[in-house]
């Protein structure tokens, strides 16, 4: 079967459940194959660099296993002035970058890379997306780390969840922030040649 069929479906090399599921709730056919690479640490202002190597790397990561199917590969960074905010080591650090992140404006970088794993042609690119908080009370930055709902988040929140309630404002793509920026990640897939079944 062709990879630039909608039949087959495409390969997500993130073990992400937000990622899979934005691509279920736009009904691309997927199937996860988990990535095995060593992801890199910004420095300076490197951070889109960085997210589209990572991105890279853990797509290529599984193209050997892709029976000549599109891999996806996808890596994000939450940029606070120049701080990269990674997933909390453990509740205490949580709040310290949520305590960080109130009343202030942070970046949020998204690399994706799509290889289609019979040809090894590639395409990749970066979504950057402007996010702003509003200040915070320690209540509820408490509460919100006890409920265990940031401690497997980049920057300790989910736009998708209950951390909605910090955010005023996103300018740029909302689903960049949940870690997959669709209308990107559309677009090179159309230049791959892939195509949903009723196109």
């Amino acid at each position: 079967m062709s990879a630039e069929s909608g039949k087959t479906p495409l390969v997500l090399a993130s073990t992400s459940p937000r990622r899979a599921m934005l691509l279920t709730q736009v009904g691309l056919p997927f199937v996860v194959i988990p990535p095995v690479a060593e992801e890199l640490s910004p420095t300076d202002d490197d951070f889109v660099d960085i997210v589209m190597r990572n991105a890279e790397a853990k797509a290529r990561s599984v193209v050997g296993k892709a029976d000549g199917r599109l891999v996806i590969g996808a890596d994000t960074i939450v940029d606070l002035d120049g701080q990269p905010l990674s997933k909390p080591t453990d509740p205490d650090d949580a709040r310290r970058m949520l305590s960080l992140l109130s009343g202030r404006s942070h970046r949020v970088h998204t690399g994706i890379v799509v290889i289609d794993s019979a040809t090894g042609r590639l395409e990749r690119d970066a979504v950057t997306t402007r996010v702003y908080f509003r200040r915070l009370g320690a209540d509820e930055i408490n509460a919100y780390v006890q409920s265990g709902q940031p401690l497997d988040k980049a920057g300790s929140y989910g736009i998708q969840e209950r951390g909605a309630l910090f955010i005023e404002r996103v300018e740029g793509c909302f689903f960049n922030v949940i870690g997959l920026p669709l209308a990107k990640l559309w677009e090179m897939l159309k230049r791959m040649g892939w195509q949903m079944n009723d196109e």
